[in-house]
């Protein structure tokens, strides 16, 4: 195989490129977007497992420059009481925290800079096997062929609906999530600290950046919204908070950048692939940002898809090793999200020490390329 064309330049897009180009492998990313930037408002938290896998590629660097870490969490109460502290181990680099749109100009110019090509303006409308391979048409009426297509186009995957016309549609889990930023307040949390309160009605995370700002997010219950403006957000998130000894409602009404959205997920996809083409990312398991592992889990699937393609003979024996390696990992951690509501945190943390080894082989019936570090 020599050619992939993917699919989506969020998170799994390029560097499911980049792993590929380190497995001989061409690709081409292709983007429906101008820039690929969009959520410029939500930040996100990539994890030790994140980087576990993009260090497997050497491309972890990218992150680290761009990021703030944190060393442990500390989990409150809405009466402010301490519940939990956690550390983390040692011997494992993370979390790293940046924005969204911070992390895909990252992952581009990195992707660039290795010599992937990323084509914008590319939303995909229609694909199917040709004689050797995969064509992929585009809104414009543009065309591109490949050996394989990769899925990388997030949680409305067109993807996703080409592979199986009856996938599951993405569930709203009842939860609004709200991402704000705030200045001229004390810092809030130890440096390198999480702070996350369990409130009455609400659960809510800040922590302190290098700048001193501080930045924070609330999943609070309520009817998916429908539009909204910086005001009525501020006004929904500070009021889940107004009854509680915390200082979540003063860090939201204090905030000069809010953005607030929905959280879905999608509980299983049936189909993964069908031999040319294969999802990775949301467009097959979208999970619920509970347990704050929607984009680590991405990395992991772009790396582990690549070594499938480089070591096993043909697309169809790299996409069945591929999904039975990932099904079940990626499937629990959507579970676990879903299971995670407004006043409770995620307890992911025996998702955190997964290691991926690139130099191991995918030669073996069981497919063990990835496995907990000792």
């Amino acid at each position: 195989m020599t050619r992939a064309l993917i699919v989506g330049g969020g998170v799994a897009g390029p560097v499911t490129a980049m792993a590929l180009r380190e497995a001989g492998i061409e690709a081409v990313v292709h983007e429906a977007y101008p820039t690929g930037a969009d959520d410029i408002g939500a930040f996100l938290t990539i994890m030790h497992n994140g980087l576990d896998a993009l260090r497997a590629i050497g491309a972890e660097q990218c992150v680290v420059d761009r990021s703030f870490a944190a060393d442990g969490l500390d989990l409150y109460t809405g009466t402010g009481h301490l519940v939990s502290e956690a550390r983390w181990h040692t011997d494992v680099t993370g979390p790293r925290t940046l924005r969204r749109s911070t992390l895909y100009r990252a992952l581009h110019d990195e992707a660039a800079r290795r010599g992937v090509q990323i084509r914008h303006g590319k939303r995909l409308v229609r694909a199917e096997h040709t004689a050797d391979g995969v064509r992929a048409t585009f809104e414009d009426g543009s065309r591109a062929e490949g050996d394989v297509l990769v899925g990388a186009d997030g949680l409305r995957s067109v993807t996703r609906r080409i592979l199986d016309p009856t996938a599951p549609e993405p569930r709203y889990t009842g939860l609004n999530v709200f991402y704000g930023y705030t200045e001229g307040l004390a810092p809030t949390t130890a440096p390198g600290r999480y702070h996350m309160i369990t409130g009455s009605r609400a659960f809510f995370g800040h922590a302190t950046a290098p700048d001193g700002r501080t930045w924070w997010f609330a999943r609070v219950p309520g009817d998916e919204l429908r539009g909204g403006s910086p005001g009525e957000w501020a006004e929904q998130a500070s009021a889940a908070f107004a009854d509680d000894d915390t200082p979540a409602a003063a860090i939201v009404r204090a905030s000069g950048e809010i953005r607030g959205g929905n959280a879905y997920d999608v509980p299983s996809t049936p189909v993964w692939h069908d031999g040319r083409l294969v999802l990775v990312g949301d467009a097959a398991h979208a999970a619920s940002p509970a347990a704050g592992q929607g984009a680590s889990m991405a990395l992991e699937d772009a790396v582990v898809l690549a070594m499938c393609l480089r070591d096993l003979p043909g697309p169809q024996a790299a996409f069945e090793v591929y999904e039975r390696v990932r099904r079940a990992r990626v499937e629990a951690l959507v579970e676990i999200s879903a299971g995670l509501g407004a006043n409770r945190t995620a307890d992911s943390y025996s998702f955190y020490r997964h290691h991926i080894e690139w130099n191991r082989p995918v030669d073996d019936p069981a497919g063990r390329v990835q496995g907990d570090r000792p």
